[in-house]
Parts: structure tokens; C-alpha cells; sequence
């Protein structure tokens, strides 16, 4: 796999909900540059806007306001459908739940986004493959979801996220699912394929361990965003 390419850049981003009559900002005004090859954590309690932050990086909701710069094109005035594209692209995603299809085979499920872009069938299923045997999962290609274990169905999952070879990898709560054991592998094979290969990994946590992995850290309360220097002394 080629390393990943591009960076991300969010200017003033701003998001608010509505429930009944009350309207709650959860972004307010969230600035934001990521480049190539970066491995970041943001951190934030219940509630600071840290899910919202990664649904709008991740093109999966639109922010109220802002700029959205994803491999140097502004996004923010995109579509659905061309933001659908793009994030099929662009953007691979890794979640605490794993989210792998049951009826399917491990190779099965790493070829779902290879599938959505009208990939062939063989193409995609040597891809999946190779990507597998990449992050040590080759020897259980033919083994669906509960046939393995979390940290297997984890690997898994990163290897679906990475087939597309996407501009970014976003992994919300990674190591939450898993024990401390397998937990540590995960977080190796993210350090990993971010140390060895490029690949810009941001990471959504609430564990301050896997934060400090990360060579740059976020904090994001009260919907604002703050780079973490060394002995979480925030700037920014």
C-alpha cells in the first residue's frame, strides 16, 4: 500500500442542534489543520463535542458554518451524493463496535467499500486479501465475525477502513471494546501503519494512555479545541 496522502484544514467551524426550543452549540468556532502523515488523539468528556467533531471531519454530517478542506478542496458547499463519494475515497473508519457484517467472510467485509465504488469482484477480493495479510489477519480470511476475537475483528476492521487507501483514518474509541492486551495491539498497529507506511490516523478517545501514544494531542471542551503540549500544558 502507498502512503496516504493529502491533509485535512477546518476553519471556524461551528455546529448547533435543536431540541424543541432549545438550541445547544456544541462546535464553536473549531479551527483545526491536519497534515499528511500526522498521528493525532482529541479527547474531550461526555458531551464536549468530540463525536459531532469527528461526524463533520469525517464527512458524515455538515457543519453550520465554516470551512471544510479535505485534500485541498473546500467540501463545505459539496452535496450528498459528492460528499457520499468522497468519503468513500477519502476517508476510512474505524469504530469501537467494529461494525463488520455478520453473514459475511473477514475478505467479505473489507471488500464493502472496494464494492461501493463498482470495483470487480476478483479485484476486490485480492485487494481485501492482501490488506489482511498486512495487518497479520491472513491466515482468517474465510472466518466471518463470530468466529473471531476483538482484537481479530479489529484488525479486521482497519483493514476494511485502509483497502481504499483513503487520505485518512479515523478511529473512534479503537481500544474501548477490547482488553488491555488487545488493546495494546491495536494501538501498535495503528502506531504502525502510521510510523511505517504514512498513514494519517486521527484518533477519538476518552483513554488518556492512548492519547499520550500520539504524537500530537487535542482536547476539545465546551465546543472549543486545544492543541496538548508536552506535560498537558494546552496551547492554542
Amino acid at each position: 500500500m502507498t502512503a496516504l496522502r493529502g491533509g485535512l484544514r477546518l476553519v471556524g467551524i461551528r455546529k448547533s442542534y435543536r431540541i424543541g426550543p432549545v438550541t445547544t452549540e456544541v462546535l464553536r468556532g473549531i479551527d483545526l489543520e491536519v497534515a499528511a502523515g500526522d498521528m493525532m488523539s482529541i479527547m474531550g468528556p461526555s458531551g464536549s463535542g468530540k463525536t459531532t467533531l469527528m461526524n463533520i471531519i469525517g464527512l458524515l454530517d455538515r457543519p453550520d458554518s465554516g470551512n471544510h478542506v479535505l485534500e485541498g478542496r473546500d467540501v463545505s458547499g459539496f452535496d450528498d451524493d459528492a460528499l457520499s463519494r468522497l468519503r468513500n475515497a477519502h476517508v476510512g473508519f474505524v469504530f469501537q463496535a467494529f461494525h463488520l457484517l455478520s453473514r459475511l467472510t473477514a475478505a467479505e467485509n473489507v471488500c464493502v467499500p472496494l464494492v461501493y465504488r463498482g470495483t470487480r469482484r476478483k479485484e476486490a477480493l485480492r485487494r481485501a486479501r492482501a490488506m489482511l495479510e498486512q495487518v497479520g489477519m491472513g491466515d482468517r480470511l474465510e472466518h466471518r465475525p463470530d468466529q473471531l476475537s476483538g482484537g481479530q475483528k479489529q484488525r479486521v476492521a482497519i483493514a476494511r477502513a485502509l483497502v481504499g487507501e483513503p487520505a485518512l483514518l479515523l478511529a473512534d474509541e479503537p481500544t474501548g471494546a477490547l482488553d488491555a492486551d488487545t488493546a495494546e495491539e491495536t494501538m501498535r498497529l495503528l502506531l504502525e501503519l502510521n510510523t511505517g507506511q504514512g498513514v494519517t490516523v486521527l484518533i477519538i478517545t476518552h483513554d488518556p494512555t492512548v492519547a499520550r501514544r500520539c504524537a500530537r494531542r487535542m482536547r476539545i471542551e465546551n465546543g472549543r479545541l486545544r492543541e496538548q503540549a508536552a506535560f498537558g500544558i494546552a496551547r492554542g
